[in-house]
């Protein structure tokens, strides 16, 4: 069949070609950031070389491309990839869905003067004649944003990607956007070139192969930083997140779903109950929270969706359903939490969380999935030196777990170490879920099981343990429940707690956002380090030392302080 080219898209398309073949790195890099040159240049030069120009080209239809390709002198079977970055930056600069932008990547390679094999990064978005997508197309054209040059970094070492990201910063490239691409498990960093920059392109990128998002993350925070009025607009729009993730896991999107394999909108939603254009709504806005993933077969689940399916190792799927839940409702009033130092959960349902949850069946069960979800922060406490030497003894040591919920904690001390013998501690309502958990672990036949409350904690251990429970008291009952320890420990005894702890020194930390959530919904807080040692102190106890954790945790060593009273 004839074939019509776009004209001014096969003139862009030549004139990269020929910009491609007769660059080389050293050059280019002098040209993109004015200042670069000496030793330093050279170092830049050693870590990355020049890969390729990009451009976003609009053929009526596929074979109009590989037709665009042949009139340039590239390879017209060059295969074809989804590209996930520019069709997520397309689809938020026109505020179009993510799966109406079909877009494909192809890199058919050119040969420089200089020997060198580079590539021309060929975007193409299929427009086809009285498309409505003909005013996207046309607007790129005018403003060509994804023209870019592109410098491969050939050492994937996060310190030297953060110092190759600094020295692009410090000549004047400003953090334009970034992105991880699974498909070829690829992570590019977006710059725009510097005002003074003489290479002919306003966009750079620095691509590293590998999973890169930690140091992605600062990047995008740079991003960020230029444009104050859209931080905080995302800021804003925290509770959407919220609401959406809970709204996915409540529907049992993620078991509806597949990792692999993309599931078509209409069957979704007939397998759902839902309304099949507000699902897809939502499944956009989780295709940017990286939950979701969409191609030309429908949505599919990413690997950090599968952690919202009930059945999946490590389900979080508990936790979306309560922060979307109960404690979503009750921090509408951490206003009023702030102004009267009242708790917002007491002021919204008229008593403490726990009674609440007490009384009705599916919430407690919901709670106790909760703290279970969050196990991951457990993992390495069976290696802790306290527990090894326990689990070495020649006689059993016993591990007493104050306030153990339904015993995932007190499951791992015991399934690594078989000679440990366990008490559990807890509500009456918990005591038979925890009895069937830790039965399911075949360490049942080596716990016991004793109900009450903290003034009920058994004696004669050799292990006390209290995971994440004074971060629900104020100091005074923290302390109280502290001397109750101290009085049934033996004096050889120790003493783990296992918490966030605060930061001093005024690092990001999850400790900081849980002290909020504490004192709105529970009317606790998280402690620093000293401020624990100050409470164990006037229990009769003394800290020791402190390890950390998985998710900003940590588990803090106490034992009986010489001479004490409390007995």
């Amino acid at each position: 069949m004839m074939t019509t080219l776009p004209s001014g898209d096969v003139a862009r398309l030549r004139a990269t070609v020929d910009f491609v073949r007769e660059q080389d790195t050293p050059t280019l890099l002098s040209l993109l950031l004015p200042g670069l040159d000496g030793p330093e240049l050279r170092t830049v030069v050693d870590r990355c070389r020049f890969a390729h120009a990009a451009l976003l080209v609009f053929p009526p239809h596929p074979q109009a491309l590989r037709a665009m390709l042949t009139a340039c002198g590239l390879a017209s079977d060059t295969p074809a990839q989804p590209s996930v970055v520019v069709r997520e930056r397309l689809a938020l600069r026109h505020g179009r869905a993510v799966t109406e932008l079909d877009v494909e990547i192809l890199r058919p390679t050119v040969a420089g003067l200089d020997g060198a094999q580079r590539m021309v990064e060929v975007f193409a978005l299929t427009v086809p004649e009285g498309s409505q997508l003909t005013e996207i197309a046309e607007h790129e054209r005018a403003w060509q944003h994804e023209t870019h040059l592109a410098f491969e970094i050939e050492d994937p070492d996060p310190l030297l990607l953060r110092g190759l990201c600094a020295v692009f910063r410090r000549h004047g490239a400003v953090p334009d956007g970034g992105g991880y691409t699974p498909h070829e498990d690829g992570t590019v960093f977006y710059f725009a070139a510097p005002v003074d920059a003489k290479a002919g392109c306003r966009r750079v990128e620095l691509y590293v192969p590998g999973d890169h998002r930690d140091v992605l993350a600062a990047h995008l925070d740079g991003h960020r930083a230029q444009q104050p009025a859209e931080s905080l607009l995302r800021l804003l729009t925290g509770a959407w997140t919220t609401q959406a993730l809970a709204v996915f896991a409540q529907l049992r999107l993620p078991e509806a779903m597949d990792v692999a394999t993309g599931n078509r909108i209409e069957l979704l939603a007939r397998t759902v109950g839902a309304d099949p254009e507000n699902l897809a709504t939502l499944l956009r806005y989780l295709v940017m929270l990286d939950v979701v993933a969409a191609d030309r077969t429908g949505f599919r689940l990413t690997e950090l969706g599968a952690l919202l399916r009930a059945d999946s190792k490590g389900s979080m799927r508990p936790l979306a359903l309560m922060y979307g839940g109960p404690f979503y409702q009750s921090f509408a009033g951490l206003g009023h939490t702030v102004r009267t130092g009242q708790v917002a959960f007491d002021h919204l349902f008229g008593e403490n969380h726990f009674d609440h949850f007490a009384r009705d069946p599916e919430l407690a069960e919901l709670f106790d999935q909760s703290m279970a979800a969050s196990s991951h922060m457990f993992e390495p406490l069976p290696a802790h030196p306290v527990v090894m030497a326990a689990g070495r003894a020649p006689v059993p040591k016993t591990v007493v777990d104050v306030a153990g919920g339904t015993g995932e904690l007190l499951g791992r001390l015991l399934a690594a170490h078989p000679r440990l013998r366990g008490v559990l501690l807890e509500r009456p309502h918990v005591i038979e879920a925890a009895r069937r958990s830790l039965d399911a672990t075949g360490c049942g036949e080596r716990c016991a099981y004793r109900a009450g409350d903290f003034s009920d904690v058994p004696a004669d251990g050799d292990i006390y343990v209290l995971s994440r429970v004074l971060h629900d008291w104020d100091d005074d009952r923290c302390r109280e429940i502290l001397r109750h320890c101290a009085r049934a420990m033996p004096a050889h005894a120790d003493l783990l707690i296992v918490e966030r702890v605060l930061p001093t020194d005024g690092s990001i930390s999850l400790a900081t956002s849980w002290d909020l959530h504490m004192m709105c919904n529970v009317g606790g807080r998280e402690r620093s380090a000293d401020h624990y040692a100050r409470l164990l102190d006037a229990a009769g106890l003394t800290y020791v030392d402190r390890s950390p954790l998985p998710l900003d945790g940590s588990v803090m060593h106490a034992r009986k302080t010489a001479g004490s009273s409390m007995t």
